[in-house]
């Protein structure tokens, strides 16, 4: 019974931390957001167009060989 307790007890102030540490998270500013969202969109497209070149390359290279 003394487990009961404890854990209605320990779901108080588990709420009352997780919010004390939400408070504590600093955001990012919106700018900062949009230029890493460009600079993610930006490499992925540079490395999907990198790895289909590479791609096309190895593909005609092997047809020449075989």
């Amino acid at each position: 019974m003394g487990d009961a307790v404890k854990e209605k007890t320990g779901k108080p102030s588990f709420f009352k931390g997780l919010k004390a540490e939400f408070n504590k998270i600093i955001w990012p500013a919106k700018d900062t957001i949009m230029k890493s969202t460009v600079m993610v969109l930006v490499v992925s497209l540079a490395l999907g167009l990198l790895i289909g070149i590479l791609d096309l390359i190895i593909k005609y290279g092997l047809n020449l060989v075989l």
